[in-house]
């Protein structure tokens, strides 16, 4: 038999490398949808612009969107009989919705703002809203009808909160009625037209189970972060943008105590914090005149005066940094933050470099030894390539080593492999490790639930 085989490798052709697989198709832009019949869309903005000019707004403004409804769909059917135009009752009761939305609303936005199952709204001028759904963008059927409606609708969100956004303005960070975060570019920045992103604000209130329930992390994994939130480590969550840190964070939060003061720290209010006492601080941007700006370091700094048990920073993104540290090493135990980073390495690196901006003069190591003792945990989180959002790496902030920051793995997912349907297959692995705060847990009593947390993930 080792003959044969023997004979028959040296008459067969050494295997060449594998074949690469086919390329993927180039995406082609899909072209702006035209009306099917353009008279007919004539007739209905034509009925449109009639019943706009009809109206008072004034009146407007002090009627609920319910009771508005049947007015506008009488109003639009007297005009349409008076038009000669024919329209069936579904077009009527569309028209009517439009012309409510655009009122007392965001226009075309408002169904995909009631649609639960849509967490991001990104608006590319008049004709290209996508949507993110379960993890995925997707093209949307909405539209605009020209360039000057989506600009409309944008400073009509801005107007909401207080701020501009025009040619002199032209970016602006904002947030809608619900608590929804969303971030405004128009010409001659945007070249397209109007860019509007909408991170929605999730109405279900996101606890350890439900990020249990869809895969982000294990139920092991989620006792640790529960004992960890608890037990008043200050914690950092690090991550890329849409991969779920604010979520996280806000689960965490559930488990602070009710008897603390807490004062939380953001760009566009978003956390949805439930404990009774709640200071929520946001900043502010300057003036036509330059003037009146409220930076997040201005507020890490004002905080500290208003005997907070805990400090929350939605996001830590410049020379706040070295405050957000301060705090930390300061007494304000339990203190949390996120922040953009590839893992949990980078976050530290980053950290220094946030503090550098702030012209504060200290040399690395000393920086170093400030993040080596301010923080206890990072926690990455990701958006993976199946659309789901998990707790990739739990690393623990062990110290400083001569000049560098040592960390060491408490939890990370290890990937094992692909279903059917796309979705990822893996585990949160726990490394075993008995970290270094373990006198932090046994002074709260919870060192013996952390140790049987640590053992189930090994498992």
């Amino acid at each position: 038999m080792t003959a044969l085989f023997g004979r028959k490798a040296r008459l067969e052709p050494e295997p060449g490398p594998a074949p690469l697989p086919p390329p993927l198709p180039a995406w082609t832009p899909q072209a702006e949808p035209a009306p099917a019949n353009a008279a007919r869309q004539k007739s209905l903005d034509a009925i449109r612009q009639e019943a706009l000019s009809r109206i008072d707004p004034a009146a407007v403004a002090k009627l609920d969107p319910a009771a508005l409804r049947p007015q506008l769909e009488r109003l639009v059917d007297e005009i349409a009989t008076a038009s000669r135009v024919q329209l069936n009752g579904r077009e009527q009761a569309e028209l009517a919705a439009d012309l409510a939305n655009d009122m007392l609303g965001l226009g075309p936005l408002e169904p995909l703002l009631a649609d639960d199952g849509i967490t991001d709204i990104m608006v590319n001028g008049p004709h290209r809203v996508f949507v993110e759904q379960r993890g995925r963008l997707h093209l949307s059927n909405v539209r605009f009808r020209d360039a000057q409606h989506v600009l409309n609708v944008a400073q009509r969100i801005a107007s909401g909160i207080g701020r501009r956004v025009d040619e002199s303005s032209p970016m602006v960070d904002a947030r809608l009625a619900d608590g929804s975060r969303v971030n405004i570019v128009v010409p001659p920045l945007a070249l397209d037209g109007t860019c509007i992103s909408i991170r929605k604000f999730a109405r279900r209130r996101i606890d350890f189970a439900k990020l249990v329930e869809s895969r982000s992390m294990s139920e092991a994994l989620a006792r640790v972060l529960e004992i960890v939130a608890r037990c008043r480590l200050n914690v950092v969550i690090s991550g890329g943008t849409g991969a779920g840190k604010t979520t996280l964070l806000n689960a965490m939060s559930r488990l602070i105590d009710p008897g603390e003061r807490v004062v939380t720290i953001e760009d566009a209010a978003e956390l949805q914090l439930q404990q009774p006492h709640v200071v929520r601080l946001e900043t502010r941007p300057p003036n036509l005149e330059g003037q009146g700006q409220v930076t997040q370091r201005d507020l890490v700094r004002n905080a500290l005066r208003m005997r907070p048990d805990r400090i929350i920073i939605g996001e830590v993104r410049g020379a706040e940094a070295f405050d957000m540290l301060q705090a930390m090493n300061t007494g304000h135990d339990g203190s949390m933050s996120t922040i953009h980073a590839n893992n949990a390495r980078e976050a530290i690196g980053r950290m220094e470099n946030m503090v550098l901006m702030g012209n504060v003069g200290l040399p690395q190591r000393a920086i170093r030894q400030q993040v080596a003792s301010a923080v206890n945990l990072i926690v990455q989180v990701q958006r993976m390539r199946d659309g789901v959002r998990r707790v990739t790496q739990v690393a623990e902030v062990a110290g400083l080593e001569g000049d560098v920051v040592v960390l060491q793995d408490l939890f990370t997912f290890e990937m094992a492999g692909e279903e059917r349907d796309g979705t990822l297959r893996g585990s949160f692995r726990s490394s075993g490790v008995r970290p270094g705060f373990i006198d932090r847990l046994s002074y709260f009593g919870l060192d013996g639930a952390y140790m049987a947390a640590v053992e189930a993930g090994r498992a």
